[in-house]
């Protein structure tokens, strides 16, 4: 992973690129601050964010995105966070860790269209010693949809109990955490 002239590091996932925006402020507009996250705030802190397009399997008759596939959206953009950070889901279950969805907040502002291309966002919030909450959101453009708050608790892959993340994990999650939220 190489910064490009914005600063900012990609990476190629499965055809799509990610990229953890740096430290240094990016070009063009600011998004307006209408999230109740106040973790979601673009101040510049490192964020993940991947491009989905959406296909007809994606919405309902009428061409709207269903309530569940944002969901898959916002999984995605988790795993391929922590994937190109090298912690992908096999590493860390061959490394005896799982991550598993403890609980989430979805706020929908507006609706996802077919052939939609969209910003899913994952952001590091907060980092626990057995979880971790992401701030994420969904553009479309500098369109806000979606916002959402998803812990995930950190479980031993033998038998699915929780357990702490072992220490370079944690500290690598805790340079990522945004600032302070409300």
């Amino acid at each position: 992973m190489s910064p490009d002239a914005n600063g900012q590091s990609a990476s190629t996932v499965a055809g799509k690129t990610g990229s953890y925006k740096g430290s240094a402020p990016t070009t063009g507009p600011s998004r307006p601050q209408r999230s109740c996250f106040a973790g979601l705030s673009d101040d510049g802190q490192p964020m993940f964010s991947i491009p989905i397009r959406v296909y007809w399997e994606d919405t309902d008759a009428g061409g709207v995105v269903y309530h569940a596939r944002y969901v898959a959206f916002l999984e995605r953009a988790r795993s391929d966070a922590l994937r190109d950070l090298g912690r992908g889901q096999q590493a860390l279950q061959q490394a005896g860790l799982v991550f598993a969805v403890h609980s989430m907040r979805l706020e929908f502002l507006r609706p996802a269209r077919l052939d939609d291309l969209l910003e899913v966002t994952a952001e590091v919030a907060r980092v626990g010693r057995a979880s971790v909450v992401f701030a994420q959101r969904i553009l479309r453009g500098e369109e806000l949809l979606l916002t959402s708050e998803v812990k995930v608790a950190a479980l031993r892959a033998a038998d699915f109990r929780p357990c702490p993340v072992e220490e370079s994990l944690y500290q690598e999650l805790k340079s990522l955490q945004a600032g302070p939220m409300a």
